[in-house]
């Protein structure tokens, strides 16, 4: 993902998608520059209770490092490319 947010330069929406079971998994994706996480194998098989165990998780990791809202941890661990 550090690829495409370089290449991309925020010009396009990246989607965190596969391996996606928990708040942590969201948070490392968003973190790499996903904007929007995307649940579909742990949905089925967790159904609905998934998400707001999802969100949850999510919550507890942006309150460890000191993020206020998702938006803010969107990137965060954005590398710039070596020339």
């Amino acid at each position: 993902m550090n690829k495409c947010l370089h290449i991309l330069q925020g010009k396009v929406t990246l989607i965190g998608c596969g391996g996606v079971t928990s708040g942590e998994d969201a948070y490392k994706k968003i973190r790499s520059g996903a904007t929007l996480v995307q649940l579909y194998t742990a949905l089925a098989y967790g159904g609905p209770a998934l998400i707001p165990r999802i969100k949850a998780e999510l919550a507890e990791c942006l309150e460890r490092d000191g993020f206020k809202s998702v938006q803010e941890a969107v990137g965060a661990d954005f590398k710039p490319l070596k020339a």
